[in-house]
C-alpha cells in the first residue's frame, strides 16, 4: 500500500511539473529544435503551417497524397526550388506547375496547383498541393535547406 501511495505521489508531482499547454498549441511536437524558418505539414488536418521558431507565420489547407500514393512522413529539407516545373508520373501530366519546392527524391514536392481546388482533402500522388497564391507566398518565404516536418 505504501509503495502505491509513493508511486501515485511521484506521478502527481511529475504531472504538476509539466508546462500547461495553451488551448491553441499544436498537439504534436517536432522532433527537432529549429530557431529559424521551418514548415509543418499535418496530414491528418491536411494543413501546412510556416513557422519562424515557435511562432506560426502562415497557415493554409493542402491536398496531400491519397492512400494509394501517400505523402511520406518524417523530417526533410527543401533541396531544390523551381519557379515552374513539368510534373509527370503514372496517371498524371501537369505542365507549368508553379512554385515547386522538392524535398525528397522521386518527385516529392510542395507546389502550386491549378487542376483542382479541393484543398483540405487528400488528392495528390504523394506531393503537397497548395493553392497557387499560397504556394507563391511559401516559395518566396522559404530559403533552400528549410526543414519540413511531415506527420
Amino acid at each position: 500500500m505504501r509503495r502505491i501511495l509513493v508511486l501515485s505521489l511521484a506521478l502527481v508531482l511529475t504531472l504538476a511539473a509539466l508546462p500547461a499547454w495553451p488551448s491553441n498549441a499544436q498537439a504534436a511536437s517536432p522532433p527537432f529544435i529549429e530557431p529559424g524558418k521551418w514548415i509543418e505539414i499535418d496530414l491528418s488536418a491536411q494543413k501546412l503551417t510556416a513557422w519562424q521558431g515557435n511562432t506560426p507565420v502562415y497557415a493554409t489547407l493542402i491536398s496531400a497524397g491519397v492512400p494509394d500514393h501517400p505523402t511520406p512522413t518524417g523530417v526533410f529539407h527543401v533541396n531544390e526550388k523551381l519557379p515552374s516545373d513539368h510534373l509527370t508520373g503514372p496517371g498524371y501530366d501537369y505542365p507549368n506547375v508553379p512554385y515547386v519546392m522538392y524535398f525528397l527524391a522521386g518527385g516529392y514536392a510542395i507546389h502550386g496547383t491549378y487542376w483542382h481546388s479541393n484543398f483540405g482533402h487528400p488528392m495528390s500522388h504523394g506531393g503537397v498541393d497548395l493553392q497557387t497564391s499560397a504556394a507563391q507566398w511559401l516559395y518566396n518565404w522559404t530559403p533552400m535547406g528549410t526543414t519540413i516536418w511531415i506527420h
